[in-house]
Order: C-alpha cells, then structure tokens, then sequence
C-alpha cells in the first residue's frame, strides 16, 4: 500500500511557508481527520485556507490532495516504526549492531515511502541513452558517486566521478547534448555542487539531482529530482551512515531499473566484465 505521506510532512515541516506549515502541522497531530475531509474542511480547521492545502500538496510533490490522503491512509495502518537510535557512551557490541541494523533498515523503508515513481521513470529514460554520465558529489558523497560510475561502466554506459571541480567544469563544458550531470549531496546545499549543477543549468546540460527530501539548492537546478528520507538523526554520529545506504539503494534502484528495460543487454556486458576481471584475476 502507498504511504509516506506523515513522513514527507516531518521531512518538509520547517522548509513550508507559514499557511502551509500550520496544515501540515495540525495533519501531523491530526493524521486521522484527513481521512474524512475536503481541502476546504482541512484549510478550515486548520484556520487558514483551500487554497493553501492545495499549495501543500504541490510544495510535496504529490499529485494533489487525494495523493496525500491515499498516502497518510497506508501510514495509519503500517505497524508502529521503531524510529533511528544513536550510540551511547560506552555502548555494548550487541546494542551497537542492533541499533544500526535497526536504523538502517529504518532510512531504507523511509526512502521507499517517498519515491516519486514519474521522476523514476524520467531519471531511467534520461539515463539510457545518455552518451556519458558525469556523477558529481563531495566527501561521502563521493563514495556513491563512484559506486555508481562502477555499476554503469558495467553495462557499457560511459561514467565518470571526479571531485575535482576543475575538471568537472572541464566536462561539463565540453559536454554533449547526450550527456547527463549527476549531482549527489544529501543536504542538497553542498556549494561545489551547487555551482556544478549551476554551471550545468548554464551549458543547457541534462541534469538530475539526488539529494534529502525537501527543497533545496541542488534540487531546484535539477530537470530530474531524486530524493532520500531526511531523519532527525544525531549529525555527527548516525546521519553519515544512514544518509548513505539511503544513497546507495537508490542507486541500486536506478540501475536495476535500467538493467530490466534493456535485460538482455545487461546481461551480456556483465558477463563480459566478468570474464575480463576472472582473466584479469587468473591469467585465462
């Protein structure tokens, strides 16, 4: 069942303009209401407006008010969550593999609940028959730009993952209609990739985003938006850890997602890179 609609508002709560913030706030503590009601009804008791629900809807990327009621429907009936856990001084082994097993799953099934499946759609149609796909992120970032750049040499598909801004821009500016700038940061206001993807905008190339849920500076130069959950985790000790298997099942999607329009093609190139690695490995 579709859900995500409580987690798209915890996500977008602070990010709102003042009407919409004080729906999405009385929704939060009101889940159940929304069931039953109009827009009108909700922007009534909600002391503001229609209109301005309407407006909440779009500011979340559904695709209107019953979007957003379907979805806080399947949240009501989901088993109650477990929520993310951080470590405490002195911290058994046993707890610290329970707590992270436990957060990770959490940031996963966080990040399935808000995929928006018409970007998906647009990021893979985009992505298969890009000529190079140029992945671009800064620190952590950058590990699953290069997760990314090894999954996609694998089908054949010209990928780089450079940090060096430099020669980043050196791409970008000699890039083709064909090609794609791939932008990763999880708080989306990473200024190197900022100014990539703006340089990006600029050249008219291709361009597709893959940051937090909400607005933010990488996204808004974005054509194609992907996002990740955002959790209200600890920033020095779990948001790295999480932020990134988030990142990296995305990526995973992405390419299983291509893989299966072109299966039979897929196939073949991993098989090839195969035997070129076992030759690599075993001399035959």
């Amino acid at each position: 069942m579709t859900a995500g609609g409580l987690k798209m508002l915890q996500n977008m709560l602070e990010q709102l303009p003042a009407s919409e913030r004080k729906i999405a706030q009385y929704i939060l503590e009101n889940p159940r209401i929304i069931l039953n009601s109009t827009v009108n009804d909700i922007g009534t008791q909600a002391k503001t407006s229609g209109a301005a629900v309407i407006r909440l809807c779009k500011s979340l990327g559904l695709n209107g008010f019953q979007d957003l009621k379907v979805r806080i429907a399947g949240d009501l009936v989901k088993p109650a969550e477990q929520g993310y856990r951080d470590i405490e001084p002195g911290e058994s082994y046993f707890s610290i593999v329970q707590k992270t097993t436990s957060n990770s799953i959490q940031s996963i099934r966080d990040s399935e609940e808000i995929i928006n499946y018409e970007e998906l759609e647009r990021a893979v149609q985009t992505l298969l028959p890009a000529q190079n796909v140029h992945f671009f992120g800064i620190g952590a970032s950058n590990i699953i730009a290069k997760d990314a750049q090894q999954k996609f040499l694998r089908i054949q598909k010209n990928a780089t993952a450079f940090t060096d801004t430099h020669l980043v821009a050196t791409l970008i500016a000699n890039a083709g209609k064909d090609d794609v700038v791939f932008a990763i940061s999880h708080s989306g206001e990473t200024a190197e990739v900022v100014k990539v993807m703006a340089l990006a905008k600029e050249r008219g190339v291709k361009t597709i985003s893959l940051t937090k849920y909400g607005q933010s500076a990488v996204a808004s130069l974005a054509d194609i938006k992907l996002f990740t959950s955002y959790s209200g985790e600890a920033p020095f000790r779990s948001a790295a850890t999480s932020s990134r298997l988030a990142q990296l099942y995305m990526m995973d999607i992405l390419f299983l997602s291509m893989a299966t329009v072109q299966y039979e093609h897929t196939i073949q190139a991993i098989d090839q890179t195969r035997d070129a690695i076992r030759f690599i490995k075993e001399g035959n």
